[in-house]
């Protein structure tokens, strides 16, 4: 669990500090959601947001255990250092998409397109949002939404070569893009804005590309964990 940890908080800085994206992406749903919650149901807006939100995560964290299941079939053999490589480099994507210096990573979203076509009216039967059964309904529709980041973040969590591991993972990402979507659906400007500070990204993102730069095989891992030139193994793979 000490192994993961840092992992955890990895994954919870890429989702607090993806907001950014998540706006792009999620705030104009995230408003028409709050818009289709009927006028007689305004007074339970959190609750229905937070259900919302529970839905879309806990499609996350499925979407992080089956992938996982795969990863951990492939990493139980010579493949655990390539999926070691392939987690240090999105990372280090991810990192520099969050610092705003490149956005490749977006590129990936027509991946999940084709999906959404035939759960998007699945999802828009269960409008209008009149309990909080069906906005937790809807958010875990919601979850598949096609996203350059929740496929990155969710190929990374993959390699880790644990099911268990991924969908924690997965877990964590999802909580951490909580607070800023539940503050668009919420119209509360100050957490946004702060959020998307040019100082506070580049901060996010230079943590998680120099963690990307330590997870990647090699040599220079021995060196930052401290352990000297006579024992430069690489860690193994959970």
């Amino acid at each position: 669990m000490a192994d993961l940890l840092p992992l955890l908080v990895s994954a919870l800085i890429l989702g607090l500090l993806g907001g950014g994206h998540c706006i792009g992406m999620c705030g104009g749903l995230m408003g028409a959601l709050t818009l289709a919650i009927p006028a007689e149901q305004r007074q339970r807006r959190l609750q229905l947001l937070l259900a919302y939100n529970l839905g879309r995560i806990a499609s996350y964290t499925l979407a992080g255990l089956l992938l996982g299941a795969a990863g951990w079939a492939l990493a139980s053999g010579p493949a655990a250092t390539v999926l070691r490589s392939v987690a240090g480099l999105l990372l280090i994507t991810m990192g520099l998409y969050l610092a705003g210096w490149w956005s490749g990573l977006t590129r990936i979203e027509g991946l999940g397109r084709l999906l959404w076509r035939r759960i998007e009216p699945l999802a828009r039967s269960l409008l209008p949002v009149r309990n909080a059964r069906r906005a937790l309904l809807l958010g875990s529709l919601w979850g598949w939404l096609p996203c350059g980041l929740v496929y990155s973040t969710l190929l990374w969590a993959a390699s880790q070569g644990s099911a268990l591991d991924s969908a924690l993972l997965m877990l964590a990402f999802g909580l951490g893009t909580l607070p800023v979507l539940l503050a668009t659906g919420l119209a509360a400007e100050r957490l946004t804005a702060l959020l998307r500070r040019r100082g506070v990204r580049i901060a996010g993102g230079l943590l998680v590309i120099l963690f990307g730069i330590w997870t990647l095989p090699g040599p220079h891992q021995g060196w930052l964990m401290g352990h000297g030139s006579g024992h430069l193994s690489t860690p193994a793979t959970n």
